[in-house]
């Protein structure tokens, strides 16, 4: 029997580095509601619901007719907000999908592929796609995955991961494959509910990644590799590439 799975948008009004973002236009409609109407569209999910702070994204998420639910501002991570609103929500549900609030163009099948790792045993699921450049390989920003030969996370960074030993780094490419992480996760209910008691610890602290906290912890993330590519929304310099792409 497949798992009953909850997608929710974690989205809050004070982004550090771009206030406001869930509500910027995108050729005529709100970035929230572009992440909903594409999230919709994936057919593995219960339901859909945008998990907010701020009365300004419940009204918009209102006006196109999606579903809402408020949570506290004193959330830390879009995994905290999400772990409040599937308590405020009440549905029964197996698996929480966390599909990140920033991610307009998230593709439906990416959705549900991850959906196609929850079996009931899975504790945590994730997406990882191949590095194809220098820039992201080398790129802060962009979290880079290994994984074990059973499909697991190993280890997850900010740097290049692993070092190829004896090569050049502009070789690294030709001698190894290289994965970034695609910010989307899949939690079992009750995973989510205990990871988010947990306290910060010195690797999370040091990457500044809070998944490996619960790797720390004893907890497993069961990794999926997807070919599809995604277009998070960071900045206001990433809108103006998006832009770019959709006229």
């Amino acid at each position: 029997m497949q798992p009953k799975i909850l997608g929710i948008i974690p989205a809050r009004y004070a982004s550090t580095r771009f206030p406001a973002k869930a509500l910027v236009n995108i050729l005529g409609k709100p970035m929230i509601q572009r992440v909903y109407e594409q999230a919709s569209k994936a057919s593995r999910l219960l339901e859909l619901w945008v998990a907010t702070d701020d009365p300004r994204i419940e009204e918009a998420v209102n006006n196109f007719g999606g579903k809402v639910v408020m949570t506290s501002k004193e959330h830390g991570s879009g995994t905290e907000r999400c772990a409040e609103a599937v308590k405020n929500i009440g549905l029964d549900v197996d698996y929480v999908i966390n599909i990140q609030g920033d991610e307009p163009f998230i593709k439906p099948e990416q959705i549900d592929e991850l959906a196609s790792l929850l079996d009931g045993e899975t504790q945590i699921a994730s997406m990882v796609s191949a590095v194809e450049d220098y820039e992201t390989l080398y790129a802060p920003s962009e979290m880079k995955v290994v994984l074990n030969n059973m499909g697991y996370a190993l280890y997850f960074s900010r740097e290049p991961i692993p070092h190829v030993r004896g090569k050049h780094k502009n070789e690294w490419l030709d001698h190894h494959t290289f994965y970034k992480h695609v910010a989307i996760y899949a939690y079992r209910r009750d995973v989510l509910a205990h990871i988010v008691t947990l306290a910060p610890t010195d690797l999370e602290i040091s990457e500044s990644l809070e998944q490996l906290r619960w790797m720390q912890n004893g907890y497993a993330i069961k990794i999926g590799i997807t070919k599809h590519k995604n277009l998070s929304i960071d900045t206001p310099e990433d809108l103006e590439r998006a832009l770019k792409t959709m006229v």
